[in-house]
């Protein structure tokens, strides 16, 4: 129990005929006293906790003995489970990064050939609007930067594109890679904290790459700098054939993969660049081992113009004849996979392999989160935490954040997946252990990283398309430079932290917004920007550049709002002059709310059934009272977002109760 406050006998006498105190009843002939509800009867100190900060990393403490209280089979016994959980974990995650490698193949076996059918267009992608959001839908349809990547460089290379058009695909590609994280981050919605960290440290990534975007393409289209950089580059070195990028990541995770699911990637390469044959072809791998034979056979060609050379071409007939060296292609060892002899469509296989993986994925991370959670308590999660989140002392706390790039450009190139990379710091984000002021660089150095993996993979490609090949690789590195260089130096700059943890803490309130959020940057935007630059330009133009000025204007306001309201006309000070369900998702979450707790009653078998035997034991029990305890308070049921709209309900209701009932007066 609350102590009670100690006041005078007046002003705490208990009214005979209220059972609140008597300072709360109004005074004859005078003015009324402001209702004031004394410590002992108010339980507000119980419920809200201002002074918490939701950004800041929980402490994660041990609930367990000490080691200096543990006995020797004690100590041996917590040495044995802490190996245990290690391995435990070293396995999840060796299952996590395998989930994401299949979830990779889903994608693509699902929407592979629409992604090489896409990218044939090359009227659409000469515009650099359309060829960024190319780059986006490709990327989200195959799960994969580097695949994305592989087909313009493929393009680039057979002379089917030129580097200029390719250079906004290679940035909606950069965007695109990010939704991995994003998803992996809808996985921890369970607990509205973890949930707002992890989505944000996810999140700041997006906001990385759309804000580099939007900066960095109407320069690049203005001025081609990033272009004519690379191309300088490529002119000044003598250049020569190298080795294939290192595979350290594959060589462990192949041997399960392989045995589920083994993809001819090169199939959507060739639908690409218009191979027609290739349409027909499956993207499953059948064949592993295969022998090419080339022999010279006499073939009848259409006329003399297709001859392979005049000494090698004789006419019979009507019959042209020529010397050819022709391939044959012969089979000798089938792949070991599930799906090798499986007569299913690629699209069936995608959709069983999505929903594996998916259910893979999302064990892995839980178990893991669970994991973490019980192996950094105590001292090690201290120790942790002042490793990843201490700065350098003073004057060198400026280097902190650049050593932290370098070790997300390490780490991703040891693993080759920005993707496995930042998905696998997003529970860590969650959990407490990497604040987003950390996470947003270890994200920055993860983008520098994919890149110079892509830049060795070109240093393999033939003489004669090694230049182009090269060019592209340079303009996705020193895209995410310049990014780096608008956002991260200066602090005032780092826009994304900001706006990640705007949006942390919208879906951690709304969390059915994280849905809308993902379906609306990753796939409504680009899909209704793409039907728009396939109506023509005009029309992109005309639809496009209100809306993005609309769009200005109102951040221009919401920033004013928040600064400096008293420059603003008295009607822009709020947005109250608009409806609510403009400014607000309180209207939005009550239909969803609404929608869902419909479809649970109507569709869910199993919530029937348990409302069933839920309402057969209450007519077997004791009947319930409709009267509240003392331990019954409603108002430590409700979440802190809840309370506030129960408070006001409540407000309104006391004020209509005051204006109906009469006052009554203590004589």
């Amino acid at each position: 129990m609350a102590p009670r406050s100690k006041h005078g006998d007046a002003s705490t006498e208990v009214s005979k005929d209220n059972s609140f105190p008597q300072e709360l009843s109004d005074n004859v002939g005078g003015t009324p006293k402001e209702p004031v509800i004394l410590p002992a009867y108010s339980t507000v100190a119980l419920i809200e906790d201002t002074a918490d900060d939701p950004w800041a990393l929980p402490e994660l403490q041990s609930t367990g003995l000490k080691w200096s209280e543990l006995d020797t089979k004690g100590k041996i016994l917590r040495v044995l489970i802490s190996i245990a959980k290690f391995f435990l974990l070293l396995g999840f995650l060796y299952m996590f990064v395998c989930s994401l490698d299949i979830l990779s193949s889903a994608f693509q076996l699902v929407g592979g050939k629409a992604a090489g059918d896409i990218f044939q267009d090359n009227a659409i992608l000469s515009n650099p609007v359309a060829g960024l959001v190319i780059g986006v839908l490709v990327t989200v349809m195959v799960q994969s930067s580097s695949t994305s990547s592989s087909i313009v460089v493929s393009m680039v290379s057979s002379g089917l594109l030129d580097v200029r058009s390719a250079i906004p695909v290679i940035m909606g590609a950069n965007i695109g890679t990010s939704v991995t994280n994003t998803i992996v981050a809808m996985m921890q919605a369970g607990d509205r904290n973890e949930f707002r960290r992890a989505f944000a440290g996810a999140t700041v990534h997006d906001f990385f790459n759309w804000l580099s975007v939007l900066v960095l393409l109407p320069l690049e289209v203005a001025t081609g700098y990033l272009f004519r950089l690379t191309q300088l580059l490529i002119d000044s070195f003598n250049l020569e054939t190298g080795e294939d990028a290192p595979d350290l990541l594959k060589v462990i995770t192949d041997p399960l993969t392989k045995i589920i699911i083994q993809l001819d990637k090169s199939v959507i390469n060739e639908i690409a660049t218009g191979d027609l044959a290739a349409r027909n072809k499956s993207l499953i791998k059948i064949w592993c081992k295969t022998f090419t034979n080339m022999t010279e056979m006499n073939v009848t060609v259409p006329g003399i113009d297709n001859c392979t050379s005049p000494s090698l071409c004789w006419t019979d007939g009507n019959l042209t004849w020529t010397l050819k060296n022709i391939s044959e292609k012969f089979n000798l060892e089938k792949c070991n996979h599930i799906f090798v002899n499986s007569n299913l469509p690629d699209l069936a296989v995608g959709l069983i392999l999505l929903a594996l993986s998916l259910f893979v994925l999302c064990t892995c991370l839980i178990l893991i989160v669970k994991l973490l959670n019980s192996m950094l308590k105590g001292q090690v999660a201290v120790v942790i935490k002042k490793i990843l989140n201490t700065d350098f002392p003073f004057p060198f706390a400026w280097v902190t954040g650049y050593i932290a790039m370098v070790v997300g450009a390490g780490m991703t190139f040891i693993v080759q997946s920005s993707s496995v990379f930042t998905s696998a710091i997003t529970p860590l984000v969650g959990i407490g252990v990497i604040s987003i002021e950390r996470a947003y660089p270890l994200t920055l150095g993860s983008n520098i990283g994919t890149t110079t993996t892509a830049i060795l993979a070109a240093m393999a490609s033939p003489g004669e398309t090694l230049g182009n090949s090269l060019q592209i690789a340079l303009c996705h590195f020193f895209f995410n430079i310049s990014g780096i260089l608008l956002w991260y130096p200066i602090p005032i700059t780092r826009v994304p932290i900001r706006l990640a943890k705007t949006l942390g803490d919208r879906t951690a309130k709304y969390r059915w917004f994280a849905v809308m959020y993902l379906v609306l940057c990753f796939l409504i935007l680009p899909l209704t920007v793409f039907g728009l630059s396939v109506a023509g330009w005009q029309v992109l133009v005309g639809v496009g550049v209100p809306v993005i000025v609309v769009f200005l204007v109102a951040i221009f306001i919401n920033v004013m709002q928040s600064k400096w309201p008293q420059y603003l006309p008295k009607v822009l000070q709020t947005w109250d002059f608009l409806p609510l369900w403009m400014h607000s998702l309180k209207p939005w979450d009550r239909i969803v709310t609404s929608v869902m707790a419909f479809c649970g009653a109507r569709v869910c078998c199993c919530c029937k059934c348990c409302k069933k035997n839920s309402s057969e034991e209450e007519g077997t029990g004791e009947k319930k009272t409709g009267s509240l305890e003392m331990y019954d308070n409603p108002a430590l049921e409700c979440s802190p977002e809840t309370c506030e709209d129960s408070q006001d309900d409540t407000l309104k209701n006391t004020e209509q109760t005051s204006q109906t009932t009469p006052k009554t007066t203590n004589l």
